[in-house]
């Protein structure tokens, strides 16, 4: 599938949002940071990885993780090592993103009892802190961003909330005036 270019709208748009989050209302600033958080944004919008997550409706955070880690799988063997820092990656980014942005949807996925927001964030926080000793010391994002996802997870959320409600707002602004808008 052909990848967002850096010119491209939406991808300036969630870059615009996530910085005035991140910056203006939570107060992290760290542009590795916020570069990360709109990349995750505008993977999900990726319709493979709708479809992909579509299907897993009734799965554990836990067998979604792995379900996204091989698709997102190369063709190239990978190490345990990359095999582990690709599932617990898109575990944290799984319940980043659905935590931050569809709070709300977690009850009404058919998930276990015990997955409840704060199960979220416990998952989360512990899947970027492992992948934050499972990167190279020469991978971009570095370490480091993956430490302060896990540290900072609940801002993130937080961000991410805020991010959610000025896209509601561009939206409506934008039906107000007769122009569609995503």
């Amino acid at each position: 599938m052909e990848s967002i270019g850096e010119k491209h709208p939406l991808r300036r748009l969630f870059a615009g949002l996530v910085e005035y989050a991140f910056c203006t209302e939570v107060g992290l600033c760290d542009p590795e940071l916020t570069g990360y958080m709109s990349d995750l944004l505008i993977d999900f919008t990726r319709i493979d990885r709708l479809d992909l997550l579509r299907r897993t409706a009734g799965k554990s955070p836990g067998q979604v993780a792995t379900m996204l880690a091989m698709a997102s799988e190369s063709e190239v063997p990978l190490s345990q090592v990359e095999r582990d820092r690709q599932m617990y990656r898109s575990l944290g980014d799984y319940t980043l993103f659905w935590a931050g942005i569809y709070p709300e949807q977690l009850r009404r996925m058919s998930l276990e009892p015990s997955d409840t927001l704060l199960e979220f964030v416990k998952k989360g926080r512990r899947s970027y802190a492992i992948v934050s000793d499972l990167v190279a010391p020469d991978a971009a994002p570095p370490s480091r961003v993956f430490r302060q996802l896990s540290e900072d997870f609940e801002y993130c959320l937080y961000g991410l909330g805020v991010v959610r409600r000025e896209l509601s707002e561009v939206a409506t602004e934008g039906s107000d005036s007769g122009e569609i808008i995503l």
